[in-house]
């Protein structure tokens, strides 16, 4: 799969998934924006990695809830590279892994307001590039989470059940622009994020898949890799379960 010639920005890039995706998008040609919050020295080792290996990278430091810091990035970027073709919508928020019966409306509205809001800023931040360009790839990680229910997880699942909802309205608004709009939604994935479930709880959810493991970054970073190129382009609107066949459509 080519993508030379492309720019993409993966917010929540230097870690997990998007440190995945960010390198396997530069090594399919692309131009990778590394957008980070805090961890500029993982963000900066991503880039230097693609660097090394013979790509071209950037790390940008930018809330994705905070607008403002947003568009300054996105123009940095098209200074840089004069446009965006591709966004990987990936940034974490934290939230309150708690019961109903004990979670306050703080707690759980916090999760609701930092996922949208971090899709909302964003979309509308690369859109008008996009349309400019006729073209355009937008990707939502997501969550199985937002389907199909556990314990303690209903801010993050309801958050995520927003965002699935947030991207097909955004496919169908702007798929006349040449504008896809897909999500990604994997179940458990070995990062950073994930390093409390134990051994053999995770041994426990590979011995229930279907094909025998718990994910690894490397197998949702394939897939947005393939909504991002042309082999996808006449695929827009979908939910997509990344989950070994734990979850299926």
């Amino acid at each position: 799969m080519d993508l030379t010639g492309k720019v993409a920005m993966v917010t929540g890039g230097a870690r997990g998934i998007g440190r995945a995706t960010s390198i396997l998008l530069a090594e399919r040609g692309a131009k990778v924006v590394v957008n980070y919050l805090s961890n500029a020295s993982a963000a900066e080792a991503v880039a230097a990695h693609i660097q090394a290996n013979g790509g071209e990278a950037i790390a940008l430091q930018g809330d994705v809830r905070d607008r403002d810091q947003i568009q300054h990035l996105v123009s940095r970027v098209k200074e840089r590279f004069d446009g965006i073709d591709i966004m990987v919508c990936n940034a974490n928020m934290n939230f309150a892994a708690k019961p109903f019966a004990e979670m306050t409306w703080e707690e759980f509205g916090q999760k609701l307001n930092d996922e949208m809001r971090a899709a909302f800023v964003t979309t509308q931040a690369v859109i008008p590039l996009m349309i400019e360009q006729r073209s355009g790839r937008l990707i939502y990680v997501s969550s199985t989470l937002g389907k199909d229910p556990s314990p303690h997880m209903i801010a993050h699942g309801t958050a995520k059940g927003g965002l699935d909802t947030f991207a097909v309205y955004i496919a169908q608004e702007f798929g006349p622009y040449g504008i896809t709009a897909n999500v990604v939604a994997p179940g458990l994935v070995q990062t950073d994020a994930t390093a409390d479930i134990t051994d053999k709880e995770k041994g426990m959810i590979g011995s229930f898949t279907p094909l025998g493991r718990v994910a690894e970054p490397g197998d949702v970073a394939g897939v947005i890799s393939f909504l991002a190129g042309g082999d996808a382009r006449f695929v827009t609107g979908t939910y997509t379960p990344v989950t070994g066949g734990l979850v299926m459509e």
